[in-house]
């Protein structure tokens, strides 16, 4: 039996457990017999165009030991789409030269299109290659998964960050700052920004506002909102979606350009409402813009997350080689809350590429400035433990892979 090899490629923005999965799913293929080579491509499906591949079989086993504890995209991200026939000629050119018959992609929404447009053409070209997607992203809103790996991590992350920056506003308010706003990543959904409620748990006090993409944004009943808390409270801790729209369903801050998937560039959320407090209200405010530190923070991961993220790669290497499936993404599915429970199943990828999974009206509260119980309870077990780290003189050690280079086969 002529064996087939494999590879493994990252899209789109990074998250701190994207790296877990590709751990996952390498330890996997390695250590599958069907297997013969297991490649990398070098900045995903750019670098595999241009026939920029690893041989993962040439790394030590230390340093694959070290990949789930390093942030990034430890073999580099893109964020590219295919849109010519050349490159889908390419592609499949390439494939063929370095007898490709899996191929496995970790991303987010439009990385789904991806793994399916070059699922479809395999068939089209009748090419045997089984092309399956492992999801990623910190946004959460891919389709028919309960959640995606990298989310439990950033949820983690700012649920910490704005109980601690709300510790920091309650005791500063009374001759200081009253207002603070953190600005939360999330394109189209407010998964990442509703995570902050669960700085509430333990009885702490985190954000008394929230401002989601699925609530438009009103500018009259914002600012009398946050008059009434600081009324109430003498401060008002706030966290804010970078993606919030007005009642037409305009973004309300934009960057003014759009990024390689051709999606515009959304930012300044927080330098926007901070403004508008300051010209309305007449209150000093902070903001803070996360950014990369909200998707990339390793070192407060969690492990429930972590652990998630390492299966999900696995389970794409048992889907294509032992269940010989191909244009599905793997999903995961709750079981229980509480214990936490959940397994993995396969999901045709038609109906996850370029769809959005929204936050569910049960999740929002009655007047658009919070969450319910309701999703704490779905979010919470996705944060709990917290995933190793190695340490040496303070400072976290990472991988540090050879990335030994295949030799290249076709011009170009």
């Amino acid at each position: 039996m002529n064996k087939k090899n494999l590879i493994y490629g990252q899209s789109g923005g990074v998250t701190s457990v994207i790296n877990a999965s590709a751990y996952g799913a390498i330890v996997a293929a390695l250590n599958n017999p069907e297997i013969e080579k297991v490649y990398a491509g070098m900045n995903g499906i750019s670098g595999i165009l241009k026939e920029k591949l690893f041989d993962l079989t040439r790394e030590s086993k230390d340093e694959i030991e070290r990949i789930p504890y390093t942030p990034g995209a430890i073999f580099g991200s893109c964020r590219k789409k295919l849109k010519t026939e050349e490159e889908f000629k390419r592609l499949f050119e390439i494939f063929e030269a370095h007898n490709i018959g899996y191929f496995l992609y970790n991303g987010g929404n439009d990385s789904m299109e991806t793994v399916h447009q070059i699922a479809i053409k395999a068939k089209e070209l009748g090419y045997d290659l089984k092309a399956i997607g492992i999801p990623k992203t910190v946004d959460n809103d891919l389709m028919h998964t309960d959640h995606c790996p990298g989310y439990g991590s950033a949820a983690k992350f700012t649920a910490i960050s704005i109980l601690e920056a709300t510790r920091d506003l309650e005791s500063m308010h009374t001759d200081s700052t009253q207002v603070f706003i953190l600005e939360s990543m999330g394109r189209y959904a407010g998964w990442l920004a509703a995570s902050g409620a669960l700085a509430n748990m333990n009885g702490e006090r985190g954000p008394q506002i929230f401002l989601l993409p699925e609530v438009p944004f009103d500018e009259e009943k914002f600012l009398s909102k946050v008059e009434e808390v600081i009324a109430r409270d003498g401060y008002c801790s706030i966290v804010a979606a970078e993606a919030l729209k007005d009642s037409e369903g305009n973004y309300i801050s934009t960057e003014d350009y759009l990024d390689a998937f051709g999606n515009v560039q959304l930012g300044k959320i927080g330098i926007y409402l901070q403004k508008l407090i300051r010209q309305h209200l007449g209150r000093k405010v902070h903001t803070a813009l996360p950014d990369y530190l909200q998707r990339s923070s390793r070192h407060v991961a969690s492990l429930t997350d972590w652990q998630e993220a390492i299966e999900v790669g696995a389970a794409a290497v048992k889907f294509a080689i032992m269940d010989g499936l191909s244009d599905i993404m793997v999903s995961i599915i709750r079981d229980n809350d509480s214990p936490y429970l959940r397994h993995y199943e396969p999901v045709e990828l038609a109906g996850v590429a370029s769809a959005v999974k929204y936050l569910p009206g049960e999740f929002i509260s009655y007047d658009g400035f919070s969450v319910t119980s309701a999703f704490v309870e779905y979010a919470r077990p996705l944060i709990e433990g917290e995933a190793p780290v190695n340490y040496m003189r303070g400072i976290p050690l990472y991988a540090r892979l050879k990335k030994v280079p295949i030799e290249k086969k076709l011009k170009g």
